[in-house]
Formats: C-alpha cells, sequence, structure tokens
C-alpha cells in the first residue's frame, strides 16, 4: 500500500505560481499512475491533471490546461503539479492520488473511482 503527501499550497495572488509536489512512502511510485485532483467548497471534485506510470502520458483538465503541468520524478518517488497563471477560481483543495490497477485511455485517468489511494490534500488559495 502506498501512502502519499502533499505540501506546497498556499495563499497567492492572481497570475502567480505555485507547485505541488506529492511524494510516496510504503511502495515506489513508479509502477503507478498517478493523479491530481481538486475540490472547491461546495462543488464536486473536478479533474485536473494525470500521468502515466512512466510519464509518457499525460491528461489535463479543460480549465487548467496550457497552465499546469504535471510530472513526475520517479527516482525521487514524487509527482509534481506546476501551476501557473492561478486564478482566484482555481482556489481548492489539491489531492493527488495514486490508480489501482493499470489506466490505458483517458477517460480512465479522469475518472476518479478508479484511484484507490489519496493523501490528505493541501489547500491552495488565489486572491484576486
Amino acid at each position: 500500500q502506498v501512502q502519499l503527501v502533499e505540501s506546497g499550497g498556499g495563499l497567492v495572488q492572481a497570475g502567480d505560481s505555485l507547485r505541488l509536489s506529492c511524494a510516496a512512502s510504503g511502495r515506489t511510485l513508479s509502477s503507478y499512475d498517478m493523479g491530481w485532483f481538486r475540490q472547491a467548497p461546495g462543488k464536486e471534485r473536478e479533474f485536473v491533471a494525470a500521468i502515466s506510470w512512466s510519464g509518457g502520458r499525460v491528461y489535463y483538465g479543460d480549465s487548467v490546461k496550457d497552465r499546469f503541468t504535471i510530472s513526475r520524478d520517479n527516482a525521487k518517488n514524487t509527482v509534481y503539479l506546476q501551476m501557473n497563471s492561478l486564478k482566484p477560481e482555481d482556489t481548492a483543495v489539491y489531492y493527488c492520488a495514486a490508480a489501482g490497477g493499470t489506466l490505458y485511455i483517458g477517460s480512465q485517468y479522469r475518472s476518479a473511482g478508479n484511484y484507490n489511494y489519496w493523501g490528505q490534500g493541501t489547500q491552495v488559495t488565489v486572491s484576486s
């Protein structure tokens, strides 16, 4: 079983950047497809980005495409989410997650139900 811990959240102004990290323990991350999701108060959990176990495939939600970049360093057992040009509507708790099985197509990566392991979340607040 893998344990995930997110870090890097905080309070920033619109237009600023943040980099979130998701560190794993318990098992190596290299065998897991990984995703980032977010949830704002009163809203459903939203897919943000995902990356295949090898890093060869990446997927983004429409609202963050061209602003956010997901990456991974399997040697460091860490997944990252670089967030640029932040907007107030990006305010949410951000969660990283590890898939329970191999994912093959984009719709699988975008579905929270395909992820078995979740971190506790890190708060990102973007002021206008």
